[in-house]
């Protein structure tokens, strides 16, 4: 069965260094803030090259065999069961782990191996020590914004990887997306994005995070059907955006000045 290709509007050369990577079987590493395109760019990617597509949403608790696989009980037996970055080396798919920097040091050092010339996946608890197919491919991403002392990615782990720095779009180009995403027209749409920038001028003053592409599109869904203008961009723009009131109906009066 064919794959359904995800829209993905390219902003500069990162499609082209996509495919060379994967020819060239090099992991990549995607930087941006929340909300810009990432992991819309590797479901697009994924399926322009056809092949399967794991993604993994690190957190915290998320361990080696997370990922690995681990023994499970059934039937009164003991089996293995695959993890979704064994699975990905077995079949030849591409592994995406989403924020890798949330996940515990200690399981991205199983990174290593495979993201190297060795390409392989030791399974410690098997005895296993998989050989990835050509076509595998490793991709993690993060937010540089929330970067930190405590949740950095090593310098050990960064240098192994080919880097693609994403941002929100140009304007014009976010206004298309926009329209493209949520069939509004390009007046509206247009004018969301000036909103988005314009709040994002206030994301080092009040903001830990400025309004995302995301959000456009999720505000631009709701007027779309139907619902009142104000209304949508105080549920899908502003409130994400913050917990404090006050912050809130400062933002609200910003919103006002472009929807009045």
């Amino acid at each position: 069965m064919a794959l359904i290709m995800p829209h993905y509007q390219e902003q500069g050369q990162e499609v082209t260094l996509f495919e060379h990577a994967f020819r060239r079987q090099l992991p990549v590493l995607l930087k941006g803030p929340t909300g810009c395109g990432k992991t819309r760019f590797v479901e697009h990617m994924a399926a322009k090259l056809g092949r399967p597509l794991y993604t993994v949403a690190c957190h915290d608790d998320l361990s080696a065999a997370d990922l690995v696989g681990r023994h499970l009980i059934g039937d009164g037996e003991t089996y293995w069961n695959d993890g979704p970055l064994t699975r990905a080396v077995r079949e030849g798919a591409i592994c995406y782990l989403d924020e890798v920097v949330e996940a515990r040091k200690d399981t991205t050092v199983i990174l290593h191996p495979l993201s190297d010339n060795r390409r392989i996946l030791p399974i410690e608890r098997t005895g296993e020590t998989l050989h990835a197919l050509p076509e595998f491919m490793l991709v993690v991403s993060y937010n540089p914004g929330y970067q930190n002392l405590l949740k950095g990615m090593k310098p050990s782990t960064r240098q192994r990887f080919v880097a693609l720095r994403f941002d929100y779009p140009k304007p014009e180009l976010e206004a298309r997306i926009v329209a493209q995403e949520t069939c509004v027209d390009d007046k509206l749409a247009t004018q969301l994005v000036a909103l988005a920038n314009a709040l994002r001028v206030l994301k080092e003053h009040d903001l830990e995070e400025s309004a995302s592409t995301r959000l456009l599109v999720y505000t631009a869904t709701l007027i779309q059907d139907g619902f009142e203008p104000l209304a949508a961009c105080r549920a899908a723009l502003v409130e994400p955006l913050t917990d404090d009131s006050e912050t809130v109906e400062a933002l609200m009066e910003v919103v006002k000045t472009f929807f009045a």
